[in-house]
């Protein structure tokens, strides 16, 4: 691994952007060096480890395609240079000198993804960055809820479907380099990052100036670190439980109606049934487990389907039970994540609470009340969001950047 100097970083621009041209600091005091760490392709050998391609998910920008944006960092492949998950703080401890970052959190299907675009379109330069585990891996786009191309409005999006060794777990360590190797880029070329996810312990491992691989910091007592390597604007996006947990349920049955039982049938493998590493510990994929080894998709094309009325009473049956599985899986999921958040803030991390409650509301309520105009109901939901959620985001980003 050589180490790259890059002087007078050119911005991002993209004709999508905000018609604002003002420029930004990303770093209070930064000058016009920045150091960055760059892996020439020749020297990666995988040896079937895990293998980030550090590339946005988009190619209409061709300045993204020089060589910084596209290394590859073999997860497993020892650093020649200090290691990011040093035990060793940093030398600076003022926040005036620290990497800017924008970070959305929140539980599973909060509208983190949409808040993070909808920033980006706001803000020239912005960049998001994926910190949730199941979406790192490339594949079962529906089953993990990775935001479709045509909703992520040409903003560039990094770790997100970029691993395709599915059969291995990627660490917190793991990703605090891989992630950090991806922030550094991104600001060496004057962007700003935005990290969103769900994956707390991704976030907690990446940001944190001093990081014990070893420590769950969320099962021991007072763990969580309040020292952050980097400046950062954090935003939480928090739905009240009552009305999370119906949405969620809801969201499983509109995702096996958008095709994620042919998802999960193209990908289930009777060898693999049991292990649980990698996007095969996506919710949905053990789940639905049992459904396969009964009704194996390659037997028939029913199999693949949502059972509809008239169809097999058992098999209706089985497939009912997997659906209930996924939606209590879910709701454990998100119970664990917003307690994870709380540790988070207890321990000293300033998190801005946005509540999208009445949002998520007012989006069940469309569906509900069919007799109303389609574009009336949508039309009230996103005037709640901006109202409540967007205009909160956009001043507390404006004030940080500052």
């Amino acid at each position: 691994m050589s180490l790259t100097t890059i002087f007078n970083p050119i911005p991002f621009s993209s004709s999508s952007s905000s018609s604002s041209s003002s420029s930004f600091s990303i770093v209070k005091g930064t000058p016009r060096r920045v150091s960055v760490l760059y892996v020439p392709p020749q020297l990666i050998k995988t040896h079937n480890q895990p293998v980030f391609l550090m590339k946005p998910t988009f190619s209409s920008f061709h300045s993204l395609h020089s060589p910084l944006f596209h290394p590859l960092l073999s997860l497993h492949r020892r650093p020649r240079c200090p290691r990011m998950d040093s035990s060793s703080p940093p030398h600076h401890h003022s926040n005036q000198n620290k990497t800017k970052i924008i970070v959305t959190m929140g539980a599973t299907g909060c509208g983190k993804s949409r808040l993070s675009v909808d920033l980006a379109t706001h803000f020239p330069h912005s960049q998001i960055i994926n910190s949730d585990k199941m979406q790192l891996y490339n594949g079962l786009d529906i089953t993990t809820n990775k935001i479709p191309l045509h909703e992520r409005k040409g903003v560039p999006h990094f770790l997100l479907g970029d691993l395709d060794t599915i059969d291995a777990d990627v660490s917190p360590s793991q990703f605090r380099s891989a992630a950090g190797l991806t922030i550094a880029n991104i600001v060496s070329r004057g962007n700003l990052p935005l990290l969103v996810g769900g994956s707390n312990s991704f976030i907690h491992a990446l940001l944190v100036e001093t990081f014990d691989p070893e420590v769950d910091v969320f099962t021991g007592p007072d763990s969580v670190s309040h020292l952050l390597r980097y400046d950062c604007c954090f935003l939480w996006v928090d739905v009240a439980w009552s009305v999370l947990s119906d949405y969620l349920c809801e969201r499983v049955d509109e995702m096996l109606e958008s095709g994620m039982l042919e998802e999960l049938a193209q990908f289930y493998d009777p060898t693999k049934v049991g292990v649980r590493v990698g996007l095969r510990k996506a919710i949905g994929v053990p789940e639905f487990d049992e459904y396969f080894r009964k009704y194996p998709p390659w037997e028939s094309e029913e199999n693949e389907r949502v059972p509809k009325e008239g169809c097999d009473q058992a098999r209706k049956e089985v497939y009912k039970e997997a659906v209930r599985l996924i939606k209590d899986n879910t709701c454990i999921l998100a119970k664990r994540q917003i307690g994870k958040i709380m540790r988070l803030r207890k321990a000293g991390w300033d998190l801005k609470r946005l509540d999208a409650t009445a949002t998520f509301r007012a989006m069940m309520m469309k569906k509900k009340n069919k007799s109303s105009s389609a574009a009336s109901s949508d039309l009230e939901w996103r005037d709640i969001w901006e109202r409540e959620v967007m205009e909160p985001s956009v001043k507390a980003v404006r004030r940080f950047l500052q």
